[in-house]
């Protein structure tokens, strides 16, 4: 028999569950119909977007799947793109490059340095109408480099060397495993001079620095917020709360309304995680 009951009780259970928690289950249901019809009416009203540039930039499709959202949002009349970022391979970092440019072409774009803006990261930001930085920013980083290791000596210690077949003069340059020969170096070196270059015509332009010396700023250096200002690496240095003011304004914004589309999904993860909760503790009351 008391199997029998123990049979009925997990059998019963969830009715049990529904008939215990209805009304709540009935609020939930509610607030979650009216939150996500004025979630939904606040995305057809949406003015203005947050976009993201954080961390180390490999690639770009991060940054081209918030920009594609836009596309259902025609009412979007600007954008705040914050950055945090040390940069990273410079093919991913021309990539948001243009991504921001072509954008900045369509709406006003205003960057805000959360925190770091170096390197990659500056060049995928350089494009924006504006760049305000948090007072305690680092900006800049502004050059190019190669770097390897040169793991023969150790190889020769343990008794492991190197044998290689290759065509072609370069194919194995850049290798670990010998010191780079005298012709790899100068050829890495040239490469190195054309992306730099490239880097540095792009920031003076960008920036409208044409009449100033490059030496000045695109040495590898990282600068402080005021450093940068001074340099003309940013516009200003303010808050968040100031970026969007400045955004707001030069989008003629009046009443910002974000497009936010995480924050359905939040309500919709609180409310999953309750409710997993609420029948956990049921199942393991019905277990004791």
């Amino acid at each position: 028999m008391e199997k029998v009951s123990t049979f009925f009780k997990w059998l019963f259970a969830p009715l049990d569950f529904v008939l215990k928690y209805f009304k709540v289950i009935v609020l939930i249901l509610i607030v979650g119909f009216f939150l996500q019809n004025s979630e939904s009416t606040k995305q057809e009203e949406a003015n203005l977007v947050k976009l993201y540039l954080k961390g180390p930039i490999f690639e770009s499709e991060s940054l081209r799947e918030q920009i594609e959202t836009l596309k259902d949002h025609p009412s979007i009349k600007g954008a705040l793109l914050i950055i945090d970022s040390p940069g990273g391979s410079i093919g991913a970092s021309i990539e948001v490059a243009n991504l921001i440019k072509e954008l900045r072409d369509k709406i006003p774009v205003v960057a805000y340095v959360e925190n770091v803006m170096a390197s990659g990261s500056y060049y995928g930001g350089m494009y924006s109408n504006k760049i305000i930085a948090n007072r305690g920013a680092i900006i800049g980083s502004i050059g190019v480099i190669f770097s390897g290791f040169n793991v023969k000596p150790l190889l020769d210690k343990i008794g492991i060397s190197e044998q290689t077949l290759q065509e072609g003069m370069y194919k194995s340059i850049g290798t670990p495993l010998r010191e780079w020969k005298p012709r790899e170096k100068y050829f890495l070196q040239s490469l190195l001079k054309e992306q730099y270059e490239m880097f540095v015509t792009d920031v003076l332009q960008a920036r409208n620095l044409t009449d100033t010396d490059p030496k000045a700023f695109a040495n590898g250096k990282v600068f402080s917020a005021k450093q940068a200002l001074s340099l003309g690496l940013i516009d200003q240095i303010g808050s968040q709360n100031q970026a969007i003011k400045d955004l707001s304004e030069i989008a003629q914004v009046q009443n910002p309304v974000w497009l936010e589309k995480s924050t359905t999904q939040q309500w919709i993860d609180k409310i999953n995680n309750a409710s997993l909760l609420l029948l956990s503790n049921l199942f393991k009351s019905q277990i004791q």
